[in-house]
């Protein structure tokens, strides 16, 4: 499970870096509120996908347990 877990956050990073670089905004000048806008961006987005991720997990084995 925490290997799951940790896969799920280096793919939530690499998708909030990517994200960050490709942004095309005028960045904030306040650096604190970068970091604030990145670290909650990567919480979404672990939120989401480990959402998607543990529902299908569960719902597979529910089906294939049945």
């Amino acid at each position: 499970m925490k290997k799951k877990i940790l896969n799920i956050l280096t793919i939530a990073l690499a998708i909030t870096t990517i994200g960050f670089i490709a942004d095309g905004d005028v960045k904030e000048p306040n650096v604190l509120m970068r970091f604030f806008e990145f670290f909650m961006m990567t919480g979404i987005v672990f939120t989401l996908i480990s959402i998607i991720y543990f529902s299908y997990a569960f719902t597979i084995k529910k089906i294939l347990k049945a």
